[in-house]
C-alpha cells in the first residue's frame, strides 16, 4: 500500500551533459589605450609636487620637536635656579 513506485529505468540521466571545449580558444581583442605624453608629465610633476610636500612636512615636524625639546630644556634650567 505504501511502498514506493520506483522508475522503470534504474538508472537516473546525468545532472549535465558534458560538451567538449573549443580546441582554439577565442582571442579577444583588448581595447587600446594611448597614453599621451602631456599625461604622464603631468603624472610626474604631480608626484614630484606630492613628494616636495611631504618632505616639507617631514622637515617641519622634525624642526618643531627639536625647537620643543630646547624650550623645554631652557624652561626646565630656569626653574632650577
Amino acid at each position: 500500500m505504501f511502498l514506493p513506485k520506483y522508475p522503470d529505468n534504474p538508472t537516473p540521466p546525468p545532472a549535465h551533459t558534458h560538451t567538449p571545449a573549443d580546441l582554439v580558444p577565442v582571442r579577444r581583442a583588448a581595447p587600446q589605450i594611448s597614453i599621451s605624453t602631456g599625461a604622464v608629465a603631468a603624472v610626474l610633476a604631480g608626484g614630484v609636487v606630492l613628494t616636495a610636500l611631504l618632505a616639507a612636512v617631514a622637515v617641519t615636524a622634525i624642526s618643531v620637536a627639536i625647537a620643543a625639546v630646547v624650550l623645554r630644556s631652557m624652561l626646565r634650567d630656569q626653574h632650577r635656579r
